[in-house]
């Protein structure tokens, strides 16, 4: 690619990695959000602010936070808002599981099996599908398995480096999709909880780490084709043909083998029971009356998968000798922890930036006056979903982290959103598509970095400008195909995820 093709782009991409090397760490942005939130709340409330809910017989007036009963209260709750902000035990729960059965080496023996054996014209649609799920790895993904879509691309005769793109944008665009829970869902969740509690007519809903299920399947499938289409017919063909010799192909030892067909058949056992639990009637795990949504299986879906992980990973690790006694066990689930660290303190201060936000009736002010907003610019229904997924786009281009993103506008699009009569469910689904699309093509996102010194082995010449012109050709295409499903759910009236419809009743 010429230099005049490139230079545009990368006076772009520069101006986006200045502005977004200028933004604080998350800790600090989420501190001056909280003085900002405070000063905002007690000006507000020295005027007498106030604002109508939909159905209360008098207004809401708002309360500021610097003042007597404002500082009595941030003493008394500082501690109860950060124990009980829903994500951090939720999320800190899952990636024990998960850490366990990644250290194991479980979850990467999964991904290469599942690419080993697809034929290769199947191959890049294969990449796709499989990146498509990947989210349940958490950022590991982006680490894992481009190198392995590379390797497998190779060793069918087809370029290398469409693997390693097109399973690097495949994960990244379609992040937040697929049939497979992690701790994303868990941390979404937790922060669309927490929102939906600042009005009276949502704090009573039944949200659980599904409500989005049938739309992220959905969405894993279709986008999982399209980045499979993108890989072999749009960028391939740009890549010229590799001449590299195929390696010798990496088999699995044969108590590797045992190793996953075992684990999986015993995850597969605790999951058949548990579903069994679940189905029969009469089963422990069915909700008042014998209904099915909403049940303990749906608000307890993270102690199960929490145990699913974790019985995977430690027969995996077991019979594969992959974890030796309880040190190397609790090794593992300590280093997935200690991995969370930066994410604990920022969600400490975002626990407080929430709670005030509630205490305060600041965030129902806001909620009522952006509701009120939109329906005078008549952009209700799916076009106010489709604004909201346009400013995440946006926003993700400087804020790539998503909790961080999430934490800053969900309490506001939440109540406002249902103001609307959306539900919180369908919020939070429209979050996850602009939340996942634009975040492979900016240069605070620390992995396509990593991505072009890996494609740096197969081009030593390769630019920044190139890399991001051959991401750029999945942002367009997954970003209106996830939209258009959205669109398909939104028109047909479809559940998002058990018991989660697109209004409120």
């Amino acid at each position: 690619m010429s230099a005049t093709t490139t230079k545009p782009v990368d006076r772009v991409l520069g101006a986006v990695e200045r502005l977004g090397n200028r933004l604080p760490n998350p800790v600090i942005l989420f501190f001056a959000l909280l003085v900002l939130v405070a000063v905002t709340s007690t000006v507000l409330a020295a005027f007498g602010a106030t604002v109508a809910l939909p159905g209360a017989k008098d207004p809401t007036a708002v309360r500021g936070l610097l003042s007597a009963d404002g500082l009595v209260w941030f003493l008394e709750n500082m501690v109860k808002n950060f124990a009980e902000f829903p994500p951090v035990a939720a999320v800190l729960v899952m990636i024990i599981g998960v850490g366990v059965a990644e250290r194991s080496g479980l979850l990467e023996t999964v991904m290469r099996v599942s690419l080993a054996r697809v034929p290769r014209w199947l191959l890049p649609y294969g990449v796709a599908v499989v990146a498509c799920q990947a989210h349940v790895i958490s950022d590991a993904a982006s680490i894992v398995l481009p190198p392995l879509a590379a390797a497998a691309f190779k060793a069918a005769g087809r370029h290398p480096v469409a693997g390693l793109i097109g399973g690097f944008a495949c994960v990244g665009a379609g992040y937040a999709a697929g049939f497979t829970i992690g701790s994303l869902d868990a941390l979404y969740l937790g922060i669309t909880q927490k929102s939906a509690q600042l009005l009276p007519q949502t704090a009573s809903l039944d949200l659980h780490i599904v409500v989005n299920y049938f739309f992220t399947g959905a969405s894993s499938v279709v986008l999982g084709l399209l980045g499979g289409f993108l890989i072999s017919r749009v960028l391939e063909p740009r890549l010229g043909t590799y001449d590299g010799a195929r390696p010798a192909v990496e088999r699995l030892l044969p108590r590797q083998r045992r190793a996953l067909v075992t684990a999986l058949l015993v995850v597969a056992v605790f999951l058949a029971v548990v579903l069994a639990l679940w189905l029969i009637p009469g089963g422990p795990l069915r909700g008042k009356g014998g209904v099915l949504v909403p049940s303990p299986l749906l608000t307890g879906i993270v102690p199960v998968l929490f145990v699913a992980f974790l019985l995977g990973g430690l027969v995996y690790g077991a019979l594969a000798r992959s974890l030796r006694g309880g040190e190397s066990i609790a090794s593992a689930m300590t280093d997935a922890i200690r991995n969370m660290a930066p994410y604990v303190a920022m969600m400490f201060v975002a626990a407080q930036v929430i709670g005030v936000f509630t205490w305060s009736n600041l965030g129902t002010f806001l909620a009522v006056k952006i509701a009120r907003g939109m329906e005078a610019a008549h952009l209700t229904g799916f076009w106010a979903l489709l604004l909201l997924i346009l400013i995440v786009s946006a926003l993700n281009l400087v804020i790539v982290s998503g909790s961080a993103l999430w934490s800053l506008i969900g309490p506001v699009f939440v109540p406002a959103f249902a103001l609307l009569s959306l539900h919180p469910a369908v919020v939070q689904a429209a979050f996850r598509i602009g939340d996942s699309a634009t975040g492979i093509v900016t240069p605070m996102n620390p992995y396509v970095f990593l991505l072009l010194a890996l494609v740096r082995t197969y081009e030593p010449d390769v630019r920044l400008g190139t890399l991001m012109t051959r991401l750029g050709i999945f942002v367009v295409p997954f970003l209106v195909a996830w939209t258009a499903i959205l669109g398909v759910f939104y028109a047909f009236g479809l559940p998002l995820g058990p018991g989660a419809g697109i209004t409120l009743p």
